[in-house]
This record gives structure tokens, sequence and C-alpha cells, in this order.
């Protein structure tokens, strides 16, 4: 119980519930189940995303193009969905479809992290202007919206179970299952073993490029999901949505208590971050504070959320060592 309550997710899980209390002052309308409801909905397509990127980040790695393989996929299964039947055979090949196409644009980044041995930022800063740039070449910029989307996809995206959305079901969902991954899986541990010391691993046997080529995937493959998601919250295709997004998945991260240098965080952590960015932002925007201030308010947060994560985790390293020494 001790080591729960100084756990870094303990620590997340407190401010967030000292930001509902202050957030409900500001405006009472905030903790109403509505809102609860339309929050977690909303910053669904965050979560998942935010879920795959932790996996990249505890093995050193981060990926900056998970954005522009979104918006790729959900582009190509926008235009799919148009060409569709009216019947459930549509939703199914979507969730066949978009994960694969998600799988490999994020294998191709793990195959040139790990096999050629291009460092991560590089290689995914590459693959995300390419591939926005293909995409605004193919659409032109053109906006597709809802009317020629089939109904049983506009049924799917609007089904809720007991008022809670399709989508944040979803979101929960894979995030119970990384969980299970990382904790209690071969490949999970050896993501872990990787991010606690590359050398260490290596040496027992652990196939650093497997591991390589299986985060980058698996953040493809919910690159896909996620983008089933953004299209049935928005039942629109936007080609320029999602620019930037990619900053919003690693703020999220890190607020969850990831090291981005690697080594450190956890798929509960990343969950409260996405409620704590998420909730942040809904509270500003019920205090009617302007779009731009609220861009600079989150920054700061996340700025003093690293730098204090940061200095913890520096005084932690020089008290184990002094240990040492003494020892």
């Amino acid at each position: 119980m001790n080591s729960i309550l100084k756990s870094k997710e303990m620590s997340i899980a407190a401010i967030v519930i000292l930001l509902c209390v202050i957030l409900t002052f500001m405006s009472p309308a905030f903790l109403s189940p509505g809102n609860i409801l339309d929050i977690l909905k909303g910053n669904a397509v965050l979560g998942i995303l935010a879920v795959g990127m932790t996996l990249i980040i505890i093995t050193g790695g981060i990926d900056v193009s998970v954005a522009a393989v979104t918006s790729a996929v959900w582009v190509i299964i926008g235009k799919m969905l148009v060409l569709m039947p009216d019947s459930p055979v549509a939703i199914l090949l979507l969730f066949i479809i978009a994960p694969l196409i998600g799988v490999f644009f994020g294998a191709i980044n793990g195959f040139l992290v790990s096999r050629i041995q291009i460092p991560a930022i590089v290689v995914t800063l590459g693959t995300m202007s390419m591939i926005n740039g293909i995409v605004l070449y193919i659409t032109n910029g053109q906006y597709l919206n809802s009317t020629s989307f089939p109904s049983i996809f506009l049924k799917f995206a609007n089904f809720n179970v007991f008022g809670v959305s399709i989508l944040t079901i979803i979101f929960i969902l894979i995030a119970v299952f990384t969980w299970f991954v990382l904790k209690y899986t071969v490949i999970g541990r050896e993501v872990l073993a990787i991010g606690g010391n590359k050398e260490s691993a290596v040496r027992v046997g652990i196939n650093f490029d497997k591991v390589q080529i299986f985060v980058f995937s698996y953040m493809g493959f919910l690159a896909g999901i996620a983008a089933i998601a953004q299209l049935s919250y928005t039942k629109a295709v936007d080609p320029n949505g999602m620019l930037g997004f990619e900053l919003t998945v690693i703020a999220a991260v890190v607020l969850g208590g990831a090291n981005i240098m690697g080594g450190r965080g956890s798929i509960v952590g990343t969950f409260l971050g996405v409620l704590l960015l998420a909730i942040m932002e809904n509270g500003l925007i019920l205090a009617r504070i302007d779009t731009f201030w609220q861009q600079v308010v989150i920054g700061v947060v996340i700025l003093l959320a690293v730098s204090f994560d940061h200095i913890q985790y520096k005084r932690a390293k020089n008290k184990m060592a002094r240990i040492e020494v003494e020892a």
C-alpha cells in the first residue's frame, strides 16, 4: 500500500481529482454525467494513440509520424466507405483493413529504426513529411462529409452501451489489452527490459530488432483503430484535421509519468495523463478562456510536469549513487 501511495500514477490521480474539484467550483456543469462522457468520447482517439506511444517511449524511441499515419488511414477508409455496401460487412471490413494499413506504415518505421539503425526521430520525421505530402496530393485538401457514408456506419458511430459511447469502450478495451500485454506476455516484458537497460537486455538474449518492429507495428495498428474512431467521431474526413496532433499524443504520455528518454512508463499512467489533458482543455473551455490562451496554459502545465518529474528522477538517481558509494 505504501508503494502504491508513493507511485507516480497516484500523484497524477491526485492532481486529476484536485483539478476536478477546482473546475466543479468554477463551473457546476463540469461534473455532470453528460460532460464527463463527452470528455471521454472526445479524447478516445488521443487515448488510443497515447497507449501505443507509451510502448515506443518506454523503449527509448519516439514516433512523430503517428498523426500522419492516422490521417492517411482516415482518408483511405473514408474513401472506401463511400464505395462499401450498406451492411454490417462494411464495419467488419473497416476493422480489418484500417489496422492492416496502419501496421504496414508502422512496420516500415520499425524496420528502418531497427535494421538500418536510423534514429527514431529522424525516421518518423521523414515518414511524417512523406505521408502528409502524399495525402494532401491525393485529396487536394478536399473535405469528405458523411452524406456519402452508409447508414450502418452512422449507426455504429452513434452506438452507446448504457449511455457510454462505443468510442470510449474501444479506448478502454485497448488500454486494458495493452496493459495485459505489457504485464503478462513475453514481448511485453521484453519491451520493459529494453527500456530499463538495452545493453543488459540484449546480453541476456532479447532480440532488440524484434522488439522495435513490434512496438512500431503496434503503434501503426492502433493508428488504424484511431482512424476509425476519428471517422466515427467527426463523421467526415479532413486531410488537415490531425496536423500537429502527434505533439498532443506525446504530451499525454509524458504527463502520465513516462520518461521521454525511455525506461519508464505505464498504461495506467498514460490513461491518467490523457484524462488530465482532457480535463484541462474542457475546464478552460467551460471557463470561457480564449483558445490561444488555452494552448499557453496547457503548454506551461506540460513543461512544469516534465520538469518536476525530471528533477525527481535526478534526485532519486543521485540518492542511489550516494548509497552505492557509502556501501
